[in-house]
């Protein structure tokens, strides 16, 4: 599924036809034998001009979603159109004109006529989603393309301001409380919380609060996964994880994070093989530098130098921000002998 456009004139406003790409592409997710791209990387093509064949080519796919976003006011249309990349044949299209309030069954609609379309099953879509406070859904979706940008205290602090918004406009929706709770952990995760017990505190009463409405949320039960991880609970986090994957086995983030999960438990080789499955679904993921030194961190437990020298340079090289994985790399050169290199990764000179 590719990023829908934002026709409305307005770039502020972008944030809204991401929101409805995000939500489309874990309803499609849900649906029986679908294996769908995952949003970090069809958000890549944002933006560009790619024909279906080319987007075949480069991922594997067979159908794409494409389609636009006009909103005015409380005014909406969605144009949709599913194109077969075998054929470049257009299976479907339809324009929908409704009111912000009717978005949640928009969505609904576009998914069932997808599934019509392919001839597949539909999955039941999840509960307890804010259906009759379009503010709040506004103040979510503002919040999800908050916690999407570089992680930074700022972005962090912006993305639970959006959530808390939306729970006090709607303080029964299991989407605002599962989003700000994961949003907290995710802060302490990377190490940019100033308020430590204080967020741990409010997580766990958020995903409490959630799981007690929604006991199946796949929100609620990945908010509590990456609480328990943020606590070094990885053990207990795993079987979140694969609650989450059992309603959306294409949920790259709750893959990932098992994987993870099993490398600090010790299950190297399969912590590995979670991280590639990962990379195999979202090739072009924001997290692709994590996978990546997940796996180098792996194999240099294993005493596996030139190996774990690979995925650490790759890592590096997808994102050199991260001073955790020049800290690893500079012990995979300092392993191979190679000192000047791993003096250089160590103070990070140029």
């Amino acid at each position: 599924m590719l990023p829908f456009a934002n026709l409305a004139g307005d770039p502020a406003q972008q944030y809204f036809a991401d929101g409805i790409t995000e939500d489309l592409t874990t309803d499609l997710s849900r649906l029986a034998d679908m294996l769908v791209i995952s949003r970090d990387t069809a958000f890549a093509y944002k933006g560009k001009s790619v024909n279906a064949k080319r987007i075949r080519s480069e991922l594997g796919v067979r159908y794409v979603l494409d389609g636009s976003v006009q909103r005015s006011g409380d005014q909406l249309r969605i144009n949709t159109q599913l194109i077969d990349t075998e054929t470049d044949a257009n299976l479907w299209a339809q324009q929908f004109d409704r009111n912000i309030a009717d978005l949640m069954a928009v969505q609904s609609e576009i998914t069932g006529r997808i599934a019509i379309a392919l001839n597949l099953k539909l999955i039941a879509s999840e509960a307890a989603r804010p259906t009759e406070h379009p503010d709040a859904l506004d103040h979510i979706f503002r919040g999800r393309a908050a916690i999407y940008r570089p992680a930074s205290r700022q972005n962090f602090a912006a993305a639970i301001a959006e959530y808390q918004q939306a729970l006090a406009l709607d303080p029964h929706s299991v989407e605002a409380m599962s989003r700000l709770a994961a949003a907290l952990s995710s802060r302490l995760l990377d190490n940019m919380s100033g308020a430590i017990d204080a967020d741990i505190e409010q997580a766990n009463h958020l995903v409490e609060q959630a799981l007690a409405a929604a006991p199946e949320s796949p929100l609620a039960h990945f908010a509590k996964a990456q609480l328990l991880r943020a606590q070094h609970r990885c053990k207990a986090a795993i079987p979140e994880y694969e609650t989450v994957l059992a309603a959306n086995r294409n949920v790259v983030a709750a893959i990932g994070n098992i994987g993870r999960c099993k490398i600090y438990l010790g299950l190297l080789d399969d912590g590995v093989a979670l991280e590639e499955q990962a990379i195999r679904l979202s090739p072009r993921d924001a997290f692709l530098s994590i996978w990546y030194f997940r796996i180098g961190q792996a194999r240099l437990l294993q005493a596996r130098v030139d190996e774990a020298n690979g995925w650490l340079e790759k890592a590096n090289n997808e994102n050199s921000a991260y001073s955790f994985v020049r800290a690893w790399l500079a012990a995979a050169y300092g392993l191979k002998g190679d000192l000047p290199r791993a003096a250089t990764e160590t103070c990070g000179c140029p």
